[in-house]
C-alpha cells in the first residue's frame, strides 16, 4: 500500500518541486539587475545606460531587446562577440585589402618612394625627369608604371581601413567588442601619420588589438609590443644595445656577416627611449606610476633587438633574407634569434648586460628578458590603478568614483588582469548605475556620427563620407599624432566651432545631403505624418532620444523649428569657426540660443519633408543627443 500510494504522489511532489524551482529561478536576479536596482533605476532606464556605455548608440528596439533578455544575459553574450554578423560581412566583402597580411600590404601598396625608386632602377622613368615642371606627365608615368606593376595607391588601402571601422560601428551586433577595440586602439595609439608604420596599422588592429579585447592585459601588452605598427611608431625597431664584448664575439664567429648583417635597419644608431619610456607613462604604469629617467633607459636596453622580420617589406627582405635562408631554423633558433608572425629577435642587437628596471634585475636574457619585463609592468600595482580608473573614466564617467575603482584594481590583481572580469565587476558595482552617471559622457565626433546613423537606422553606402564630417567635427580617426591617444573627456571636445559643425552635421544627415549615406525619416514613425511641427519634435524626440524627460529640450528646440534657412545659417556660423578640439570649456546648453536667429512661430500644418529634416536635425544636433 505504502509502495502505491508513493507512487501515486511522486508525480505530484516532482511536479510541486519543479515550480518551485522554476519560480525561483524566474525570481533570481543576476549581479547586473540587482545592482540597478540597488540604485533605483527601471529596467529601461538600465537598459539604456547599458547600451549607451557598451555599444555605438541605442535605439527603442534595441532597448525593448535589452529588456526582453534581461541585462546580465545581454552582457553575458556581448561578452562572447559570438553574434555571425551576416549583414556586416556582406558590407565588407566590398573592401578587399581590410584582409590583407603585413606582407601583402607591403607588395600591393608600396609607398610613393619605393615605387619611384623600383621605376628608376628597371628604366621606365629617367631620373632627370622628377625634377621637371611637367608634374602631370610625370605623374601620368608614375601612375601607367603602378598599374603595369599591379601596385595601388596607400590612400586607398586608408580609405577601406577607416570605411571598415565605420561600417562595423554601426552595423556589427557585437557592439561591445567594437567599443573595446576603440579603447584599445586608443590607449595603445598609433598614428597613419606617420609613414614608416602607416601601412601596418590596418592588421594592428585586427590581428592584434580586435581578438584581445576581452582576455589578459597582459596578453594585448605583449602583442602591442611586437607589433610592427608600434614597433615603428615608437621607434623601437631601430633600438639597439652597445654591446663590445657582444660585437668582438660577433668578429670571432667564422660566419661574421651572415647574422651581424640581418634586419638591420638603416635608422638604426644607437639605444632608442621612445616605447620604453610611453610603456611605462602611457601603457601601463601610468604618469604617477612610480618609475624614474633611470628605469625607462634600463628598460629600453631590455627591449633592443626588437625589430620586424625583414621578408614583409616591399622587396622581400633583400640581402637579409638571402642571409637568414642560409641558415636552418635551428641554427638560429640555437643563436637566440625569435620570429613569431612579423616579429623577429635579434640577438646580436640586443643589449646583453645586467639591468635593474624598477628594482628587478635582468641577467640579459635575451628576448626572454624583455617578455619577463612587460610582464612585470602588466602585473604592477600602479598598471592595476592607471588601467581600472582610464576603463572607469571610459565606461563610468569622467570622474569616476574611487570606490568602484579600486572594487576593479582588486578584480585586476585577484584576477590576472582579466579585461572581461574587470568589465564584470564595474557593471555589477551599484555605482557604475548612479543617476548621476546616466547620460554624462560626452560623444566624440565619431561616436555621434555613428550614434545618428544608428539611430535614423541610416543605409551607409559610401562610409568615407561619414569620415569627411567627422573629421570636420574634429577628430581625424586613427591620424592622433600623438601616443596619448585622443582624450577622453568632455572638455577636449567642446568648443564653439564643434559645436556648430555637430548642428551642421545633423541636419545634413536628416536632409540627406551626406552622399552616400541614406535615411527614411517617415519610416522611423511607420510612415505616420505628424500633425505639426511641433508634433514631429515630441515623436521624433522620443525616437531619437529615447527614455528621457525631453520637456526641457522641447521647449528649448521648438524656436528652430520653423526658423528661414536654418541649415544655411549654421553653415556659415560653422565655417567661421574652427571644429579644433581643445581645453576651452564650453557648455553644451549654451549652443542652441547662438545659433538661433529670429525664428517664425510654428506653424500650425506639417509643411514637408524639408521641415521633417529640420526638425531631425536639430534633435542631432542638440545638446542631449551630444552625450550618452
Amino acid at each position: 500500500m505504502r509502495s502505491i500510494v508513493k507512487y501515486f504522489y511522486s508525480p505530484f511532489l516532482a511536479l510541486t518541486l519543479l515550480l518551485c524551482l522554476s519560480s525561483f529561478l524566474a525570481d533570481k536576479s543576476g549581479p547586473i539587475t540587482q545592482a540597478y536596482r540597488k540604485a533605483g533605476l527601471t529596467d529601461r532606464e538600465a537598459a539604456l545606460h547599458l547600451l549607451n556605455r557598451f555599444t555605438f548608440g541605442a535605439t527603442t528596439s534595441d532597448i525593448d531587446n535589452l529588456v526582453k533578455i534581461g541585462a546580465d544575459k545581454w552582457f553575458a553574450e556581448q561578452l562572447k562577440a559570438n553574434y555571425p554578423d551576416k549583414e556586416l560581412q556582406e558590407r565588407l566583402a566590398a573592401y578587399d585589402a581590410i584582409n590583407l597580411s603585413n606582407q601583402q600590404v607591403n607588395q600591393k601598396f608600396p609607398r610613393a618612394p619605393q615605387v619611384l625608386r623600383q621605376a628608376i632602377k628597371e628604366g621606365h622613368i629617367h631620373k632627370d625627369s622628377i625634377n621637371k615642371t611637367d608634374k602631370k606627365a610625370y605623374r601620368e608615368m608614375l601612375n601607367s608604371y603602378m598599374a603595369q606593376k599591379g601596385y595601388r595607391p596607400q590612400q586607398e588601402l586608408y580609405r577601406q581601413f577607416i570605411s571598415q571601422k565605420i561600417l562595423r560601428a554601426t552595423y556589427s551586433q557585437n557592439q561591445l567588442q567594437e567599443v573595446l577595440t576603440d579603447f584599445w586602439f586608443n590607449h595603445f595609439n598609433v598614428s597613419l601619420t606617420k609613414n614608416d608604420c602607416a601601412m601596418y596599422i590596418p592588421a594592428y588592429e585586427r590581428d592584434v588589438i580586435r581578438p584581445n579585447v576581452f582576455g589578459k592585459f597582459s596578453n594585448l601588452l605583449l602583442a602591442t609590443a611586437k607589433s610592427p605598427a608600434m614597433l615603428f611608431f615608437l621607434d623601437n625597431f631601430t633600438s639597439v644595445g652597445n654591446n663590445q664584448e657582444k660585437a668582438q664575439a660577433t668578429k670571432q664567429n667564422n660566419k661574421p656577416n651572415a647574422l651581424g648583417k640581418v634586419a638591420q635597419p638603416k635608422k638604426a644608431k644607437g639605444l632608442n627611449e621612445n616605447y620604453a619610456r610611453e610603456v611605462m607613462e602611457l601603457h601601463t604604469l601610468g604618469v604617477d606610476g612610480g618609475y624614474t629617467q633611470e628605469d625607462v633607459t634600463q628598460a629600453a636596453r631590455v627591449l633592443t633587438g626588437w625589430t620586424i622580420y625583414p621578408a614583409i617589406t616591399f622587396d622581400g627582405g633583400g640581402n637579409a633574407m638571402k642571409k637568414l635562408e642560409q641558415l636552418s631554423p635551428s641554427t638560429l633558433e640555437k643563436r637566440g634569434f625569435v620570429r613569431e608572425g612579423d616579429f623577429w629577435f635579434t640577438p646580436n642587437r640586443h643589449d646583453n648586460g645586467i639591468k635593474i628596471v624598477l628594482g628587478h634585475k635582468f641577467n640579459g636574457g635575451g628576448y626572454q628578458e624583455g617578455v619577463a619585463l612587460l610582464e612585470m609592468l602588466a602585473h604592477h600595482p600602479s598598471t592595476a590603478k592607471f588601467i581600472c580608473h582610464k576603463l572607469a573614466v571610459r565606461f563610468v564617467s569622467d570622474n569616476p568614483p574611487q570606490k568602484l575603482v579600486d572594487n576593479m584594481v582588486k578584480t585586476f590583481n585577484s584576477k590576472d588582469g582579466s579585461i572581461t572580469a574587470i568589465l564584470q565587476t564595474m557593471v555589477a558595482d551599484p555605482q557604475f548605475w548612479t543617476k548621476e552617471a546616466l547620460g554624462e559622457k560626452t560623444k566624440s565626433p565619431f561616436e555621434l556620427a555613428i550614434s545618428a546613423a544608428r539611430a535614423l537606422d541610416a543605409d551607409v553606402l559610401q562610409p568615407y563620407q561619414l569620415y569627411t564630417w567627422i573629421n570636420k567635427m574634429g577628430q581625424k580617426i586613427y591620424a592622433y599624432q600623438a601616443p596619448t591617444g585622443f582624450p577622453d573627456r568632455a572638455q577636449y571636445w567642446i568648443n564653439t566651432g564643434a559645436l556648430l559643425n555637430r548642428m551642421n552635421f545633423g541636419l545634413a544627415i536628416a536632409s540627406g545631403k551626406i552622399k552616400g549615406v541614406k535615411v527614411d525619416l517617415a519610416a522611423l514613425n511607420n510612415n505616420h505624418e505628424p500633425e505639426s511641427s511641433e508634433a514631429a519634435l515630441a515623436t521624433y524626440g522620443n525616437i531619437i532620444l529615447p527614455e528621457r524627460d525631453l520637456s526641457k529640450t522641447i521647449e528649448r528646440l521648438t524656436p528652430l523649428l520653423t526658423a528661414p534657412d536654418l541649415a544655411e545659417k549654421v553653415s556659415k556660423a560653422a565655417s567661421k569657426n574652427t571644429a579644433e578640439t581643445g581645453d576651452d570649456s564650453l557648455d553644451m546648453d549654451t549652443m542652441v540660443p547662438k545659433i538661433k536667429a529670429k525664428a517664425n512661430k510654428p506653424k500650425p500644418a506639417f509643411a514637408s519633408n524639408a521641415m521633417l529634416a529640420q526638425v531631425v536635425g536639430v534633435i542631432i544636433g542638440a545638446p542631449e543627443f551630444q552625450k550618452r
